[in-house]
């Protein structure tokens, strides 16, 4: 299935029912009087969050949605039918926004979360509704109001707590695939990740994170260069991000600093805010560095990049110090969400006894 995370769709809710205008005519009744009923109500277009999807796939081919018109008032006091709604289910993390300004109308983070994106058209009144003590035999109607129509742009921004950066073939989708379920595809050329992965890592019962895995940046990613930058939005989200350095690359040309130094420039470039999350720096294949070379490697790494945060040295390949990796990435997100979370509110009852403290 290819992965889509931006589609644009037209939304109609449906329009109002007309009012009808009518009198009662029956044998014995020589004054029967209105009795037009109101049209019916149009149908809505709604939103919900469904944590079955992860694509926005669906609506690449399916721009237009309309919901139902109500249906017109009748005689004999008859109102005319609601028209029928309609549902359009999204991902969780979907972003819905007015195609032509810009402006964010909704944010679906919340699986099962509902809400209505075009609100359907009042039914018109009948000329049941117009009478009155001095207006005995009214002829008023009104017609339905129109329902909302509006050109909208979906993106979706998957959620995740962990991801995972670094240039083609430095061994994310390696590390994904050794600490969580995602199974991406892994091969020994550059690019092979083609669209995002989700991956849950279990550390133990109850406790686990979700970590995203993204395709390879390059220098210029930023301009367009390479495929990563399609997808950089998918870690605005995050609550802290990996960068995965390949510590044996197969041209001896190649400089892991430098290729460091670039991701974080194309991260500052694309988002200043995704430039200042929590960042730790992974060194990653040091199985294929002999075991003599390896301390000098690092510390040889982190001088030259002048990083102050934390390090981790593992081979995804082998999992050698993953283990320790993940738990230190659980215990941060749980901070993280603990001091995300809202404050609890005071127990009134002891309000009382709190002011008599102080």
């Amino acid at each position: 299935m290819k992965f889509v995370d931006e589609a644009f769709i037209d939304v109609a809710a449906g329009d109002g029912g007309n009012g009808c205008a009518s009198f009662r005519h029956e044998k014995y009744k020589e004054f029967g009087g209105p009795d037009g009923g109101d049209g019916g109500r149009g149908g809505h277009v709604y939103a919900v969050a469904d944590a079955n999807l992860n694509t926005l796939v669906d609506f690449r081919y399916s721009r237009r949605h309309e919901a139902k018109r109500g249906q017109h008032g009748m005689g004999s006091d008859r109102f005319g039918a609601a028209g029928d709604d309609i549902t359009l289910k999204m991902p969780v993390g979907t972003i819905i926004s007015d195609a032509e300004t810009g402006e964010v109308l909704h944010e679906l983070l919340t699986p099962g979360e509902k809400i209505t994106i075009a609100k359907g058209g009042d039914g018109g009144f009948g000329n049941l509704r117009f009478k009155s003590a001095i207006n005995r035999a009214p002829r008023q109607k009104t017609p339905g109001w129109p329902g909302e129509k509006k050109s909208l742009k979906l993106e979706l921004k998957v959620l995740a707590d962990v991801g995972l950066l670094g240039m083609p073939n430095a061994g994310k989708s390696t590390f994904i695939a050794a600490v969580s379920n995602a199974r991406p595809k892994i091969a020994d050329y550059p690019f092979t990740t083609l669209y995002p992965n989700l991956g849950v890592v279990r550390v133990g019962p109850e406790q686990s994170f979700v970590v995203a895995d993204i395709p390879g940046l390059i220098e210029g990613a930023s301009e367009g260069a390479g495929l990563g930058h399609q997808f950089l939005r998918h870690l605005q989200r995050t609550r802290l991000l990996l960068h995965i350095v390949d510590m044996a690359p197969f041209d001896d040309a190649v400089d892991p600093v430098a290729q460091a130094r670039a991701i974080v420039a194309e991260l500052k470039k694309y988002d200043k805010a995704l430039h200042d999350k929590p960042r730790w720096l992974v060194l990653n294949k040091l199985d294929m560095v002999p075991a003599p070379e390896r301390q000098a490697r690092v510390n040889d790494f982190v001088k030259r990049l002048r990083w102050k945060g934390p390090v981790f040295e593992i081979s995804a390949l082998t999992r050698e110090g993953c283990e320790p990796l993940v738990r230190a990435i659980y215990d941060h997100v749980r901070h993280a969400q603990q001091a995300e979370a809202p404050p609890a509110e005071a127990d009134p009852r002891f309000a009382s006894d709190v002011a008599d403290a102080d």
